[in-house]
Parts: C-alpha cells; sequence; structure tokens
C-alpha cells in the first residue's frame, strides 16, 4: 500500500517524474467535475429565477470567459515544476506565496465541502427512498462520513491514482447521466421560461449576470491555484500552447458537461430546498441504483481533486506536516464544516455568497500572477523557490523577509475591491451599488489589484 501512496509535497517534480501529456488534463477535469457537486450549481440558475435557454446562455458564456482567463495559470506550474502556490513565491515572496496557498486552501475546503455535502445527501435520499424510510440526521450523518471515507483514500494516494480514477470516473459517470437524461426527458421542458417574480436579484440583467458568475466563471477561476499541481507533471518538451489549449479545453468539457446537466434536472424535476432531493424524488424507481453510484462515484473525482490541492495547500503553509498529515487535516476540517452548516445555512444563500467572495480573492491573485508570469516570460529559479520550504533564508525571491509586500497589498486592495463590488442575494456592495446592482466584482478585483501594484512601484520588481 505505501508504494501507491505518493509522498511528493511541494517539492520541485523532476522531469523523469514529468511523463504526463496535455491530454491527461482532460482525464483529470472531466472525470473530477462529473459529481453532483458541480451540477448543483445548473440547479442554482433555475433557483434563480431563469429560464432554460437562459439559464444555457449564462453557463455557457460564463465558463467560456472563465476558461479563457484561467487557462494560463496551468503554465506557473508547469514551467516551475511544483504547484501553483509556490511558484507565485517567485512574485509574492518565497513566503510571501502563503497568499495563493491560503486562496487556494479555502476554495478546496468549500468544495470539499460542497461534495460530500451533495454526495450524501443522494446516498441518504436514494437509499432512504429505496428502502422506504424519510431520512434523517443520523442517515445524513452516516452518509456524510462515508463519502469523505471515500474521497480521503484517494487523495492520501495521490497524483498517478487520482488520474486512474478519473478515467473510470468519466465514463462511468457519463453513462449515468445519459440514463438520467432518458429516465427524466418526459418531464423536461426545454420551453421551460422560468418565472420573473422569482428573478434573485429583481430583474433579468443582474440575475443572468449572477448566474453566470455563480454557475459559470466561478468554476474556472476555482481551479486557478491547483491547475499546477496536475501541470508540473506534463513533460517540458510540450509547448506553452500545448498546455494552455489543454487546460481550456478541458476545464470548458469538465465543466459545461456536469453544469448543464444540473440545469436539465432543475427543470425536470425541481425541488427548492434541495438539487438531491429533486433529482432522486423525480426519477423512476429502476434509477434510484444508478443515482446511488451517482452520489458515490461523482463524488471520488471532485472530493480527491480538491482534497488532493487542499493537503498540497496546507502542506506548503505547515511544512512542517506530510502530505498525508496534510490531506488528512483539512478532510477532517471540511468534514466538520458539513456537519456544522447542514441545519444553519440557506444553501443557495450560502453556495452563492462564499463562490463570489472567494472568486475575488482568486482574481485578484491570478491577475497579479499571470501579469508577472509575462512579465518574466515565465523564467523560474526552481532552487531559488524551494527556499523557504527547506527553512532558508535568501535566494532571488527573498524580497522583505520573504514577502514581496507591494504585490501583497496589490492582491489585497484587489480582493477588497472585488468583495465590494459583489451583488448578490443578500449582499450589494458598495461598487456595485454605483453599478446600479450590477455586480462588478471580477473587473473591480482583476482593474484594482494592478492599478495598486502600479502606484506603489510593485511593477517595476
Amino acid at each position: 500500500m505505501a508504494d501507491v501512496i505518493e509522498r511528493r509535497g511541494v517539492d520541485t517534480v523532476p522531469a523523469s517524474e514529468r511523463t504526463s501529456t496535455p491530454s491527461s488534463l482532460f482525464t483529470v477535469f472531466l472525470g473530477a467535475n462529473l459529481s453532483v457537486s458541480v451540477m448543483v450549481f445548473g440547479w442554482l440558475t433555475i433557483l434563480y429565477g431563469l429560464g432554460w435557454w437562459e439559464a444555457v446562455s449564462a453557463i455557457v458564456v460564463g465558463t467560456t470567459v472563465g476558461s479563457l482567463f484561467v487557462a494560463r495559470s496551468a503554465l506557473l506550474g508547469w514551467k516551475a515544476s511544483t504547484n501553483n502556490s509556490v511558484a507565485s513565491g517567485a512574485y509574492f515572496g518565497v513566503r510571501g506565496r502563503l497568499v495563493g496557498s491560503f486562496v487556494g486552501l479555502l476554495i478546496t475546503l468549500q468544495y470539499v465541502a460542497l461534495t460530500i455535502w451533495t454526495g450524501g445527501e443522494v446516498l441518504s435520499s436514494g437509499t432512504g427512498r429505496l428502502a422506504g424510510f424519510e431520512p434523517d440526521a443520523v442517515t445524513l450523518g452516516l452518509s456524510y462520513g462515508l463519502i469523505a471515507l471515500i474521497v480521503v483514500v484517494f487523495a492520501v494516494m495521490g497524483y498517478r491514482t487520482i488520474v486512474g480514477v478519473n478515467s473510470f470516473v468519466a465514463p462511468a459517470m457519463g453513462i449515468l447521466v445519459v440514463l438520467s437524461i432518458v429516465a427524466l426527458w418526459s418531464s423536461f421542458d426545454a420551453g421551460y421560461a422560468g418565472d420573473p417574480e422569482l428573478y434573485a436579484l429583481g430583474s433579468f440583467w443582474p440575475t443572468w449576470l449572477l448566474a453566470a458568475l455563480t454557475a459559470g466563471v466561478s468554476g474556472p477561476i476555482s481551479y486557478v491555484t491547483q491547475t499546477g499541481d496536475w501541470s508540473r507533471y506534463i513533460s517540458d518538451q510540450k509547448t506553452e500552447a500545448d498546455v494552455v489549449r489543454s487546460t481550456f479545453g478541458a476545464m470548458m468539457v469538465g465543466l459545461l458537461i456536469p453544469t448543464l446537466f444540473g440545469a436539465f434536472v432543475a427543470v425536470a424535476a425541481f425541488d427548492e430546498f434541495s438539487f438531491a432531493a429533486g433529482y432522486v424524488a423525480g426519477s423512476p424507481a429502476w434509477l434510484l441504483i444508478p443515482l446511488l453510484l451517482v452520489g458515490v462515484i461523482g463524488s471520488l473525482g471532485q472530493g480527491a481533486i480538491n482534497l488532493y490541492s487542499m493537503g498540497r495547500d496546507l502542506d506548503a503553509i505547515l511544512p512542517r506536516l506530510s502530505r498525508l498529515q496534510s490531506t488528512v487535516l483539512v478532510a477532517l476540517t471540511a468534514t466538520g464544516l458539513v456537519f456544522l452548516g447542514k441545519f444553519v445555512f440557506d444553501a443557495e444563500a450560502a453556495v452563492t455568497n462564499s463562490v463570489l467572495f472567494l472568486t475575488a480573492l482568486a482574481t485578484s491573485w491570478a491577475t497579479l500572477s499571470l501579469y508577472f508570469y509575462a512579465k518574466t516570460k515565465g523564467v523560474f529559479h526552481l532552487d531559488d523557490l524551494q527556499i523557504f520550504n527547506q527553512r532558508k533564508s535568501g535566494g532571488r525571491y527573498w524580497y522583505t523577509g520573504g514577502w514581496n509586500l507591494r504585490a501583497v497589498f496589490a492582491w489585497i486592495v484587489g480582493s477588497v475591491g472585488g468583495i465590494l463590488g459583489i451583488s448578490s442575494i443578500d449582499y450589494v456592495g458598495p461598487l456595485a451599488n454605483l453599478a446600479l446592482g450590477v455586480d462588478v466584482s471580477l473587473p473591480a478585483a482583476a482593474l484594482l489589484s494592478l492599478v495598486a501594484l502600479f502606484a506603489v512601484g510593485g511593477h517595476k520588481k
């Protein structure tokens, strides 16, 4: 067993281990995203009051914009032979790279918790309907625990195992999705026009933009600190174009299919309180066993890929912890959040707000990282990037005590600006108010981070 568990943390991947091809990204992202935790974002678009084709347009436009923005982030890990957070140490300082680790940890913590929550709900609801009982807190708790345990096992095994698992998950989930479409087709109405009285933000365009952000743009951006986890294993004999093109395609295909399917299920079997409950209740009896597989198998890829990255980000923040220890710790934390939040927060508001807030933080970080990557032409001094991990000091990226304070300041300004530009269900920032209630979080985060960087002269570093 020990031989199949990856022990490599955020250290430099040697050329001898960089044997993957860009096409491996399709396996990772398609298998990882064919899960209930991604499908639930399609449900959100219908919950916001949009019609079927309005939801489709928001998902497609948002995913395209997000994928175009994030695709180049895979170059960080690919060029630096490590994960994106450590690679960003060239720009934020070898200690300042903890900004990227912090952002990545928060994002993946959210998505692992979402995976455990949605997978557990499908498992408990499906089991309850099969056995003829109403799921209670105990059933839900056991289902959450089972999903969490399965995800931990595969995340601990590491990169090779996750790629292998996703090569199985993708076709298996593809079959289950097709079966679900067949089962729900008679209940689906492509002409479903939504309900203007239920628009989440009161009118069409602000609500459509909210859907495009939460169910479209946020998906790719949630991976912006993770893409290097996978691209660092791609041979350095490939070209930048190969890596960027494959990352873009993998995110588009991997995110569009499950999100659009989630909107399809929401139209065919809508439940305003729970995507999983509507999915199970609206399905014929013969689909219940496949649905249980959706809950379990669909959680493997998404949960493992995020938990794998979570463990790596915590490993970067606390170098004394091994990757195994980091992975288990963050898994326990995510599971605890699911148990604490299940009966406390409204799902629609909680998911929407957390996604938008974290997307603002990630957009600011990504904008600065990609700007510096272009400015330095992607040149990294690999030994100097690992100074902090080796508990040393000095090197090209030491700046001020290991921090590039100007870059960190620019990230803070961009993040705050992004948060102030959010227009959500129960929060409208002052910048969004100035924009007549339209969400301007992404352009605000990107532009203000660059303005702040130039204002303090950080662009000269």
